[in-house]
């Protein structure tokens, strides 16, 4: 009878806290040990239970030394580590199922020997092929601890409707057929998706979507052909058409209403204020909001690597983000971060409770059908709404768009353009910068 036990090896933490997890397999008095490539921090972890465990806010500041929750994993992170280790304790079970029916004798080094030996044909099964959701599965598996975790959402869809495409045409989705008609035609597929709503069939995607699912693929040609893989450019004639998408972001009457709204007796709901007003003066993301150290802050100026595009970014402080710096200047982070969900909650509700209600249209198309749905502003605002606050603010008080650009990190005027919005405001503020408020006054005559 075999035993699996998962070990964490805290006498191996790696700079960024974590721990490598390792499995101990025993047989007949034969162990062997087996990386699982998975990693916890110690906290994180069940000696007894052998898995990761989940700590929320209150059980980290218990903990001896106290431990900054936002640190540690989430539930779902929790849950997708002891996942990964089920899936190997079946795999064990597995492997020793087939020598057992095949009446083999089996020693621990034989089933830890087939175990690298599984793993090893995975991963020439989702290596470069020339079916392009394959090689969409290998880009997952390569850049899965590199890149965020919404932009692998977007391409785990994208292989989905690829699939889904090839099961109605009956044909594979390889790159040599990839050409200007297959993008004809899995743009008129995705266009006749339909999903049952209400007992009605309704079209599945805007076209927004359907252009970012087309142009995601362009993405990804792109990269094959860096991995050597060849493809032709008969493609690259297809323009994907764009609508021009609404830029939700604060006024600055807005901005200050929120800024200057007392939230004293509503903590959770002032720290939110405080983070999202931080992403509106500053122009962060909620990566680099989250990822904020002491250090990145420098005199008057904060110096960060930015998650996203790995690219070094200077971002100056003005009198907003400085006062909000100040206020948690005692505590060990720069700013109280919560999970991005909970502060999209929480964001939502305080921009709610300082009147941010306005009637906002959002217009989508779907194939020739347009759709128009009214929301109240706050319902649309997000994290996200801070950065395009910050463009659209700066624009307003007169900054150049390079200007803008060289403090958000956009690296072209084409991603940057849509903030380029000429509100009334901006056009007198730039009217009156250029032409000044006043002239002399009894010098023009009336004639």
């Amino acid at each position: 009878m075999s035993t699996i036990r998962f070990v964490l090896r805290a006498d191996k933490i790696q700079k960024t806290g974590n721990a490598p997890v390792e499995m101990v397999y025993q047989i007949s008095g034969q162990r062997k040990y087996y990386n699982t490539g998975q990693k916890v921090m110690p906290p994180n972890w069940s000696s007894d239970n052998q898995q990761a465990i989940y700590i929320d806010r209150k059980t980290a500041k218990k903990l001896q030394p106290p431990v900054d929750h936002n640190s540690l994993f989430t539930e779902k992170e929790t849950e997708g580590v002891n996942n990964k280790l089920d899936d190997i304790k079946k795999q064990i079970r597995a492997i020793e199922q087939r020598f057992e029916l095949d009446k083999v004798a089996y020693s621990a080094e034989m089933v830890i020997d087939n175990l690298k030996n599984s793993k090893t044909v995975s991963t020439k099964k989702t290596s470069p092929s020339k079916i392009l959701y394959d090689f969409i599965d290998k880009y997952i598996e390569d850049n899965s601890s590199t890149r965020e975790p919404g932009s692998l959402t977007v391409y785990r869809s994208m292989k989905n409707h690829l699939q889904a495409y090839e099961a109605y045409t009956k044909n594979k989705v390889t790159f040599e057929v990839i050409d200007y008609s297959f993008f004809q035609s899995f743009q008129s597929f995705l266009i006749g998706r339909k999903k049952i709503v209400a007992g009605k069939s309704v079209a599945m995607l805007n076209n927004t979507t359907i252009a970012k699912q087309l142009s995601t693929v362009k993405t990804f040609l792109n990269y094959a052909k860096k991995q050597g893989i060849t493809i032709t450019d008969k493609y690259k004639d297809f323009k994907i058409k764009k609508e021009n998408l609404e830029v939700i972001a604060l006024t600055n009457e807005e901005f200050e209403t929120l800024f200057y709204l007392d939230l004293s007796i509503k903590k959770r709901l002032d720290q939110a204020r405080d983070i999202f007003c931080f992403a509106c003066a500053t122009g962060l993301r909620y990566s680099d909001l989250f990822q904020l150290k002491r250090e990145n802050i420098k005199a008057d100026e904060i110096k960060i690597t930015v998650k996203k595009t790995k690219e070094p970014l200077t971002v100056p402080l003005n009198a907003y983000s400085k006062a909000i710096l100040t206020k948690y200047e005692t505590q060990h982070q720069p700013l109280p971060m919560i999970s991005n969900q909970k502060l999209n909650d929480y964001i939502k509700e305080l921009c709610q409770l300082a009147g941010i209600t306005e009637d906002v249209e959002i217009v989508r198309f779907r194939g020739i059908k347009r759709e128009a749905i009214t929301y109240q502003k706050f319902n649309l605002i997000g994290v996200h709404t801070g950065r395009k606050t910050f463009a659209t603010l700066s624009l307003e008080k007169g900054m150049s768009a390079e200007e803008v650009m060289a403090i958000t990190g956009h690296r072209d005027y084409k991603s940057f353009q849509r903030y380029v919005k000429v509100t009334e405001q901006r056009k007198k503020t730039v009217m009156l910068k250029a032409w000044g408020g006043q002239i002399s006054k009894g010098k023009l005559k009336a004639i």
